[in-house]
Order: structure tokens, then C-alpha cells, then sequence
């Protein structure tokens, strides 16, 4: 253990038993006995992925719609220059533009958390590839963020759909609420991740999908998740 950790970090490791995984619920109990912090921390899901990274048609993407929210509001950018930037405004975009949002995000701004762009506009912004694709920003068809309905796709990011994307690492992590929330909210949201993640498994994929799967709030350790019984619903689905 690293001289560094936290006091609130030690407190949590003593809270688990060594090796052990815990089920959703259990591992969300750990967290809330913890020591508190001065501001309400977000929780988090991470997923180690079993794919080969090599493997072009073993990328993992996908949405997951968490009926509680995240307790965030999120910032959601849209580029459009049709009819349905009025509309997207009015659904609450954060800005809205085409040509001009285009050269502000190729000038290093990057204050959004969502982009959506309308199928028109995918040309011009593939030039945005480089910089919002490592981030899992890029607009996608497979994520509803390609779509000639914008103002529908902000309605449902701010009723709690969210993207999910690997890294180049095989690695998923994900908010899917705030530590304040009701142990039940947190247990549903986590749920619905996880099954939305273990429904993206790669057709091709024959070995191991999620090589191992962690709770944790900002800044503190993981817990340790046992998923085994979401991933046996999905073999016996197949």
C-alpha cells in the first residue's frame, strides 16, 4: 500500500475483505460507511474488458440509460446549421453552431461533456476525429449522437442516457450517480450499466468479456464487484 494513500482511503480497504468481490448492493454499502468527504463525490463503475485490443470488430460502444441520472447536468454541444438548431437551443444546448463551433473546437476548447451532430454534418467534422474521438466525444450513429433529431437526444442525455466506449486499454469506467444518492438509485443505475455493457459483448468474442470490475467514489479505492450472475444471464441468452 502506498504512503500516500489517504486516511479515508485506509478506512475503506479495512471496510473489505482481501480478494473478495462483492455484489452490486454489497459493495454499495461499503462505500457509504466509509469516512465522509466535504463534498459529494461521485460513483463509479470500472470494467477491465477481456477483448483483443488488436481486433478491429472487438471494440466495445454503447449507451445505457440509468433511471436515476447521474446528478450532473451535463454540457451538450450541437453541430447543426438546419432547422434543428433552433430546436436543439431550446432543448438546452450549451451552444449550438457549425462552421464556427467547428473551428472553436479545433482552436482547444473542449467545455462540453456531449456532442451531437446531425447527419449533414458528419463531413465536415471528421477533421475534429483527433481530438474528440480519445476523448469519447466523437458524434456517433451507434451512440444517438448522429441523429436529424438533436432536441430528442439532449431530452433523453438529460433523463439519464449515457455513452460508454473502452479505451485503448480495454477499460470502461463510468458515474452512474452521486455517493447522496438512496443506496436503491445507485444499485438500479449501477444495474443498468452493467447489463447494457455485458449485452455490447463482441459477437466474436469467445474467452473471458469482463476480466474484472470495480465500485469506487472520487478518490477512494475500488471495491471489488461479483457480476458473475449478469454475465451467466448473458451466456444463457446466447
Amino acid at each position: 500500500m502506498s504512503k500516500f494513500i489517504t486516511k479515508r482511503q485506509k478506512a475503506l480497504v479495512k471496510l473489505t475483505e482481501k480478494g473478495k468481490s462483492y455484489p452490486l448492493k454489497e459493495a454499495i454499502a461499503v462505500l457509504k460507511t466509509a469516512p465522509t468527504t466535504k463534498f459529494d463525490p461521485s460513483v463509479e463503475l470500472q470494467f477491465k474488458l477481456g477483448v483483443d485490443l488488436a481486433a478491429s470488430d472487438q471494440g466495445v460502444r454503447g449507451t445505457a440509460m440509468l433511471p436515476h441520472g447521474r446528478g450532473k447536468k451535463l454540457r451538450v454541444i450541437v453541430f447543426s446549421k438546419d432547422e434543428s438548431a433552433k430546436a436543439a437551443r431550446e432543448a438546452g444546448a450549451d451552444f449550438v453552431g457549425g462552421d464556427d463551433l467547428i473551428e472553436k473546437v479545433l482552436g482547444g476548447w473542449m467545455d462540453f461533456d456531449v456532442a451531437i451532430a446531425t447527419p449533414s454534418l458528419m463531413k465536415d467534422i471528421a477533421k475534429l476525429g483527433k481530438l474528440l474521438g480519445p476523448r469519447g466525444l466523437m458524434p456517433s450513429p451507434k451512440a444517438g449522437t448522429v441523429t436529424d433529431n438533436p432536441a430528442r437526444a439532449i431530452q433523453e442525455i438529460n433523463s439519464g442516457r449515457i455513452e460508454f466506449k473502452m479505451d485503448k486499454f480495454g477499460n470502461v469506467n463510468l458515474s452512474v450517480g452521486k455517493l447522496s444518492f438512496p443506496d436503491e438509485k445507485l444499485c438500479e443505475n449501477g444495474t443498468a450499466l452493467i447489463e447494457s455493457l455485458v449485452a455490447a459483448k463482441p459477437k466474436s468474442l469467445k474467452g473471458v468479456f469482463v476480466r474484472s470490475s470495480h465500485l469506487s467514489s472520487t478518490m477512494g479505492p475500488g471495491v471489488r464487484l461479483d457480476i458473475t450472475k449478469f454475465l451467466k444471464e448473458k451466456e444463457e441468452a446466447e
